[in-house]
């Protein structure tokens, strides 16, 4: 029987979730791998670029992969036919691939999967599988979107989420440094999380996002940021659709990333794993070391982005 009475639980939030009707997943490697098992891939190449979580995931699976390299422009180094059974994994940088990219790369290569965990507000192209994740864009403590046209003939569990509360609970009421180490132990249990459906907490904190108004901040903080760092900026940038982080690469960007820590600017990289597997001459390690991912995401307001333009000018001298 249902429990009646007794105290009262989190509450039902209103639900207007910005993709009502795609599939929701627990994450976004998990993702990829429902893509993989509903369309029968036995092999996949991803690029150099990308961070482990995918690549371990697939081993951890058993599916076979290759690397690719990319240019300058965050686009794939990649001419070959694709077989039977093959699937080209293409990730949206930054959200500088364009739709009408998109659908370039689903004529050539036809077998693609879009990673859009940097353009969340990026729509997909028909008939063109698309991951997106909810924790790279909003507070929550975890879930994924996939844009499919096959659902995965198998039942899944729902993910519960009640356990991974704790850092962003805190980080709203508290300080960050107070649980960084928190949530760095609660990113590493996504290693080892199978293929489940969104938990209901993390779909009732989705449906109560204003969606508009975090896309106006995002672009209004990127358009600022591009405005004052443009010139210097060593990626020549379009203006994504709705912004995830702005990219700023600079020669010794993490020396400078190292100095912004000590006050209290926190500027993650994309992917440290590379800076163990890739040369220090190759692309993918300069992208990684040197590239700068800038917040520019709804906490903030132009004068928060005006706060850390100075702080960076102040650690670069």
């Amino acid at each position: 029987m249902e429990e009646i009475g007794g105290y009262f639980g989190f509450e039902q939030l209103i639900n207007n979730e910005y993709y009502k009707e795609m599939v929701r997943l627990n994450t976004a490697r998990n993702a990829l791998l429902h893509i993989l098992k509903s369309k029968k891939y036995n092999k996949i190449f991803i690029p150099y670029y990308l961070c482990n979580s995918v690549s371990d995931v697939l081993v951890r699976d058993g599916y076979n992969f290759e690397y690719y390299y990319i240019d300058s422009n965050f686009t794939p180094i990649f001419d070959r036919k694709l077989n039977d059974g093959e699937l080209l994994y293409i990730v949206n940088y930054f959200g500088q691939l364009t739709n009408e990219d998109i659908f370039f790369y689903k004529r050539k290569f036809r077998q693609i999967a879009i990673d859009n965990t940097h353009a969340f507000f990026q729509h997909p192209v028909d008939d063109v599988d698309t991951i997106y994740s909810c924790r790279k864009f909003f507070g929550v403590p975890d879930g994924a979107y996939l844009f499919t046209n096959i659902q995965l003939q198998e039942e899944l569990g729902v993910d519960e989420s009640r356990g991974r509360m704790e850092h962003l609970l805190g980080r709203y009421e508290g300080k960050a440094y107070n649980y960084y180490n928190l949530f760095s132990e609660t990113e590493e249990t996504f290693s080892q999380e199978p293929l489940k459906r969104m938990s209901t907490l993390t779909q009732n904190i989705l449906g109560a996002i204003d969606y508009k108004h975090v896309q106006e901040i995002r672009n209004k903080n990127y358009s600022f940021l591009n405005e004052k760092l443009g010139k210097e900026n060593k990626l020549k940038l379009t203006m994504p659709n709705t912004a995830f982080m702005y990219p700023f690469y600079i020669e010794n960007g993490d020396e400078l990333r190292k100095k912004l820590v000590s006050r209290h600017i926190y500027i993650p990289t994309l992917w440290p794993n590379i800076l163990e597997a890739m040369s220090k001459n190759s692309l993918e390690y300069q992208y990684a070391i040197n590239i700068l991912p800038l917040p520019c995401d709804q906490r903030y307001a132009i004068a928060n982005m005006q706060s850390m333009l100075e702080e960076i000018e102040r650690c670069k001298g």
